[in-house]
């Protein structure tokens, strides 16, 4: 299982949640797409974290699988902070507006 094409997938929502319909349904399969793309940055991060370990105790990888498992889990944090910086200023700028 190659985890950065995981965590590429795009969302895809029916037109019909696009329209408003089933607005229950498309939240629930947004959080669920969260849910999973945070569950997959902490599986890197722990494969990242099992790959220097191994390293460090002289175990079967070279620099490179180490170098390239840290990286991507690096990666995948920082989108992943991205995208919750953009949901908090999206919340706030809600918030923010006045009825």
């Amino acid at each position: 299982m190659n985890p950065i094409q995981n965590i590429s997938t795009p969302l895809t929502l029916s037109p019909s949640v696009l329209a408003g319909k089933d607005a229950a349904q498309g939240a629930d399969s947004f959080k669920n797409y969260l849910l999973d793309s945070i569950q997959q940055v902490n599986e890197m991060q722990q494969q990242a974290d099992s790959a220097v370990e191994k390293f460090a105790t002289g175990g079967d990888v070279s620099p490179a699988e180490v170098l390239t498992a840290v990286q991507k889990a690096d990666l995948a944090f920082k989108m992943m902070l991205q995208v919750r910086n953009k949901l908090v200023q999206a919340y706030q700028d809600i918030e923010a507006i006045r009825v």
